[in-house]
């Protein structure tokens, strides 16, 4: 009986160290997984504001405008 014990004690204790090797694994993983979905959620921001930039005139584009003025009526 004391042989199945220590048999089944072994056995428990080699699963519970694989798992502790999988979890590390896995926290290893999401905190890449993470990682790489905050760069991505940054480049994301970034077009977006390129584009709504790109949608709005700017200051200085309009300031750039040369300004003909209208030519003065004729009497003849």
């Amino acid at each position: 009986m004391r042989q199945q014990i220590e048999q089944r004690l072994k056995e428990l204790k080699s699963e519970f160290e694989s798992g502790q090797k999988m979890l590390a694994d896995l926290e290893a993983r999401q905190a890449n997984l993470r990682d790489s979905l905050l760069r991505i959620s940054g480049a994301i921001q970034v077009l977006e504001e390129e584009l709504a930039e790109e949608s709005q005139p700017r200051t200085n584009d309009i300031e750039q405008l040369e300004v003909v003025p209208e030519p003065e009526p004729t009497t003849e």
